[in-house]
């Protein structure tokens, strides 16, 4: 398979005309409106609003021994780095989803004007083709006007053959 066919597909309906042009439209509300993957956030999937608990909640107070201080106190700064952690990669992430958003952008940016286009070309044809009906009545006069001097020709042939054969054939 070619590049050019790997980056920009093959379709060997292009440039077929499959249905009237009647003003219709194949556009999906559906498919526009749906998501660009299951699990992303929407007013429709809003996610399901878990969050993290390292921890359970003490209930009421207490005293605490000094075994369990330590391990609290071992088990705040695992916590505080994989807090930090987090937030890195989360910015990193979001960072991420930034970029897919522009370039997202930027695709559809590039498709419309490949639609704008498409539909100038398509009236460069239009026009092209509604001026080569235009001349079809020129084009059907030169045909009549060689078919009459075709056929005045013949005659003429005709007549000469007559004289030259005694009018016999």
């Amino acid at each position: 398979m070619s590049l050019q066919l790997r980056l920009f597909g093959g379709n060997s309906d292009a440039g077929k005309l499959t249905t009237s042009n009647d003003g219709g439209h194949a556009i999906d509300k559906s498919k526009v409106l749906a998501s660009t993957y299951a699990s992303v956030i929407t007013p429709l999937n809003p996610g399901n609003f878990s969050s993290i608990r390292s921890v359970p909640v003490v209930p009421a107070p207490r005293y605490f021994t000094k075994e369990e201080a330590d391990a609290m106190k071992d088990l705040a700064k695992e916590k505080t780095d994989g807090a930090k952690q987090s937030k890195r990669a989360y910015e990193a992430l979001a960072k991420v989803e930034e970029a897919d958003a522009k370039v997202h952008r930027h695709h559809r940016k590039y498709e419309g004007a490949v639609a704008d286009n498409e539909l100038g070309k398509k009236r460069s044809d239009t026009r092209l083709a509604k001026h080569l009906h235009s001349l079809r009545p020129g084009y059907a006069r030169l045909g009549l006007g060689l078919d009459k001097a075709d056929s005045d020709a013949r005659t003429r042939i005709d007549a000469i053959k007559a004289k030259l054969t005694g009018g016999t054939n």
